[in-house]
Order: structure tokens, then sequence, then C-alpha cells
């Protein structure tokens, strides 16, 4: 994997992370989010824009529970997509790059165990 690429994995996943704490952080500030979920909660499109995104952090999950060779550590990171949702995949992200080695291909960010 060219070192541009994985710089640019580096700033996209970086990205994410700052934005999500920025919003993450605004929302929290405006309001609490078991009022916000109670308020919102009686509309199909909030429900299912919901579904969506525990679907995707299910789907990266299954990625994760591959590469992660200890059963601690699969769970710790389940609770942590449930919960924080992108701000926890961007973060393994950015842990799993920091990783790469010179030379590393896109195939050992993708297939590499964590043991």
């Amino acid at each position: 994997m060219g070192k541009s690429v994985i710089n640019g994995l580096r700033s996209l996943f970086g990205l994410i992370l700052l934005s999500m704490l920025a919003v993450t952080v605004a929302a929290s500030i405006d309001q609490n989010l078991f009022v916000a979920v109670r308020n919102m909660w009686p509309n199909w499109w909030f429900r299912a824009t919901l579904a969506d995104a525990y679907f995707g952090f299910l789907t990266f999950f299954v990625w994760v529970a591959y590469k992660e060779v200890h059963l601690w550590r699969k769970v710790v990171w389940f609770v942590a997509f449930m919960l924080l949702g992108n701000l926890t995949i961007a973060t393994y992200m950015l842990l799993e790059l920091a990783k790469l080695r010179e030379g590393d291909s896109v195939k050992t960010l993708l297939t590499r165990r964590n043991g």
C-alpha cells in the first residue's frame, strides 16, 4: 500500500473521528440523548436510520471479530461499537493503520490477525 494511500486513510478516519466528536458534543449540549430518542421514536425514518446505523456497526464488527484473536478483545470492541458507533470505528481504523509497516499492502490491513 502506497504511503499516500495510508496517509489518505489516516486523514479520512481522523476527520471522521474529529467530526463525530464535534457533532456528538454539540448534540449533547443541546439535548439529553434519552429525551431526544423519546421525542423521535414515533418517527419511522428515525427508526430506519437507527437500524441502518446499528446494522452497519454489526457488519464492521464481523470483520473485527475475524481480526481479533482473543475473545475479551472481541467483546470490548463489540460493546464500544454498540455504544459509540463511528467514533469507535474511526479509532479502530486509526489503530490498525498505525500498525502498518513500510511496504504493507491493503491485504495486510484487511487480513492481518491481532493476536
